[in-house]
């Protein structure tokens, strides 16, 4: 790797600040604590924004999308030209990510890394690092080349969403075959065995749920020099989408743009982050709890405590975006509630 920027520390983030956001908590006319989670996230973004009353009014959404030579092992429901193929629904609005970033106002950033379809698509960003990444089961998913230019593409999005003055970013991924590869990626940092976090991803019955941990279990082996390695796992069983959002979760720590985690891919993708650069992790922001049964184990390693837990498992950033409107409504309580003394309320005697 020649250019190692995703292990720049980030800035921390300004101690003045959140002690002025967590006095202004404290004088409030409500009992300290009483809008539980919602007052350690007003403070969280005030700590990340640098101000004393954050906004999350603009929100960009960075969908990244990449395809899995693993797909070649049985382990998807569905067959791989589905990821070109939504890539078109996200563009013309048919996408659940589509109708969620209308709802929201969201800027929506689509990029394609590497799928096997060749079509060029109006509205996306045709990166073309190749064909999917290989088999991991066989070779290593991605060349350094391909991890490096992966992990850029990342950092490019939250680059365009800071210069358009988005607030909030949150990242998805679409990328038949991806769960199976997540899954590896969370297996080789957490030592645990494929059976602890394998599920069905896009609908797999008991059989084929067994049939993925299996090869993934045969990918570990293959790959066990690199186990507890965050770029070495990553770049032996990961994939373009997962690397990307990677990339993205350290540029939002060290540009200071919070940013709002989705489900157990993207969960996996911040384990990566934190991992290979712990100062990522004051950026992060965790919007749910999926179902797929990993993403739970990869929470706890991240010491997450997620807002929602609806038993989804869409991906695409749609957790992530469900949860938005809370960070907005945190937001307008820390900045528009009354202190005691501005409401001439009496307060709880010192």
């Amino acid at each position: 790797m020649s250019k190692a920027w995703w292990l720049v520390p980030a800035p921390q983030p300004d101690p003045a600040i959140r002690e002025e956001a967590l006095a202004r908590q404290q004088q409030l006319t409500k009992p300290a604590g009483s809008l539980g989670q919602l007052e350690a996230l007003a403070v969280q973004l005030a700590a990340i924004q640098g101000r004393a009353k954050p906004k999350v009014d603009h929100v960009w959404i960075g969908i990244f999308a990449g395809d899995h030579g693993v797909v070649a092992e049985g382990v998807s429901a569905y067959p791989q030209e589905v990821t070109g193929q939504m890539l078109h629904n996200f563009i013309t609005g048919g996408a659940a990510i589509s109708v969620l970033a209308r709802h929201l106002s969201a800027q929506l950033d689509v990029v394609d890394l590497g799928t096997v379809s060749s079509v060029s698509l109006p509205g996306v960003r045709h990166l073309n690092l190749g064909p999917g990444t290989a088999n991991f089961v066989q070779r290593e998913a991605l060349t350094p080349t391909q991890l490096e230019s992966a992990l850029s593409a990342g950092r490019d999005s939250v680059l365009r969403a800071k210069a358009a003055g988005a607030e909030l970013f949150i990242g998805g991924e679409m990328g038949i075959g991806n769960t199976t590869s997540a899954s590896a990626v969370a297996c080789s940092l957490l030592n645990c065995p494929a059976s602890a976090l394998v599920g069905p991803g896009t609908g797999l019955d008991s059989e084929g749920v067994l049939h993925k941990a299996q090869v993934i279990e045969r990918a570990l082996q293959v790959h066990a020099a690199e186990a507890g390695n965050a770029l070495g796992s990553l770049r032996a069983l990961g994939g373009f989408e997962i690397a990307a959002l990677v990339g993205a979760y350290l540029a939002c720590a060290q540009e200071g743009v919070a940013a709002l985690v989705d489900g157990f891919i993207c969960s996996v993708a911040a384990l990566v982050a934190v991992r290979l650069n712990p100062t990522a992790r004051q950026a992060l922001v965790f919007g749910h709890r999926g179902a797929e049964p990993g993403h739970r184990h990869v929470l706890e390693a991240l010491q997450a405590e997620p807002l929602l837990e609806l038993g989804l498992r869409l991906g695409e950033g749609s957790g992530a975006a469900l949860a938005a409107p809370l960070l907005r409504m945190a937001c307008e309580l820390h900045n528009g509630m009354a202190t005691f003394a501005e409401a001439a309320v009496a307060d709880r005697p010192a």
